[in-house]
């Protein structure tokens, strides 16, 4: 059985590893395996699970009924091991919203202690990052709303932390900020952006006002859906510049205090309603900058507002945590 879920209008499916078996998809016995040979399984277990049935597919709405599948846990108990597959069958190695999504599938599967930290690791086939990314999750309850902290650790920053090439350095400001050519052809206002690993790869692109931000309506139509996707997805489906990974791209806004606005742009997916790991990006770009303090942040986007908690030591950006709910919605 598949489970999906909505986490921030970003939409999961949760499958256990027997019930892909079951339906004749060659998944490995173990995650680190599967992860390996994920052009053997992950299209087929897309194209089983997240399409949508003939005719039903409604107006306007994305290629496929969700943001991607999870695939987990691969244990009984923790540290649980799981997957994340994106709709075009690559994998990701963080995904804030959906690993909120697997906490609270593994909740009610009664497999989360409801007390203390669990360790969930993500494994991929990226070669410029470790595998298995691994995050602590606490229930929680932030403004009477129960959910979970994702402790994200410590984002590291500038082109080397996402293997970037090619970029410019601006250094007019008091932070050397990057220039990336293709997104600054595209809007002169895209001309300053800070890239961000935090367990996975972020350009954030600041700008300062909101007309600078881009509309997801915008972003999934022609010709704009065309040159991000050169931009963020590596090669075959896009360029690999600056990114031969390719690269999460976002767009922020000083929004108010310790408030920011976003738009995302993600690799192997396109514009979507929201996205955890963007939205720590995000913050720590802010933070990078000046626009935000250490302490608790919140960044708007499109699917909804995500609280974090910026912890400083030494002057120097130390930890992220973000806080999310899910609920299941079929």
């Amino acid at each position: 059985m598949t489970s999906f879920y909505d986490a921030r209008g970003n939409l999961y499916g949760v499958v256990a590893p027997a019930t892909l078996r079951q339906l004749g998809i060659a998944l490995p016995a173990s995650a680190a395996a599967a992860a390996q040979a994920r052009a053997d399984w992950s299209v087929p277990a897309i194209e089983a699970l997240c399409s949508w049935a003939p005719g039903t597919r409604p107006a306007g709405a994305k290629a496929h009924r969700s943001d991607g599948l999870l695939v987990g846990p691969f244990q009984d108990a923790p540290p649980f091991d799981l997957l994340i597959v994106n709709t075009d069958g690559t994998l990701a190695e963080r995904s804030g919203n959906g690993l909120t999504i697997f906490s609270q599938a593994l909740t009610e599967q009664g497999l989360l202690p409801a007390q203390g930290t669990t360790e969930l690791r993500v494994h991929h086939d990226k070669p410029d990052g470790d595998s298995p990314v691994a995050t602590l999750v606490e229930p929680a309850q932030v403004a009477g709303v129960s959910g979970f902290w994702l402790d994200l650790g410590q984002p590291v920053f500038g082109p080397k932390a996402v293997g970037a090439q090619g970029v410019e350095i601006d250094q007019s400001s008091c932070v050397a900020l990057s220039r990336v050519q293709g997104l600054a052809q595209l809007n002169p206002q895209w001309r300053r952006s800070q890239f961000v690993r935090i367990g996975n790869p972020h350009c954030v692109t600041l700008v300062d006002d909101a007309s600078a931000l881009p509309g997801n309506r915008q972003m999934s139509e022609a010709p704009l859906v065309e040159a991000l996707t050169r931009i963020a997805y590596a090669l075959p489906t896009g360029s690999g510049e600056p990114c031969p990974a390719g690269v999460n791209l976002q767009w922020a806004m000083l929004d108010g205090a310790q408030r920011i606005a976003a738009r995302v742009f993600e690799r192997g997916e396109g514009p979507t309603a929201s996205s955890g790991t963007s939205a720590s990006a995000v913050a720590s770009a802010a933070w990078r900058v000046g626009w935000v303090k250490a302490g608790e942040v919140e960044v708007a986007m499109p699917g909804g507002t995500a609280p974090l908690r910026l912890e400083e030591r030494g002057g120097e950006l130390v930890r992220v945590s973000l806080f999310g709910t899910a609920s299941l919605i079929l």
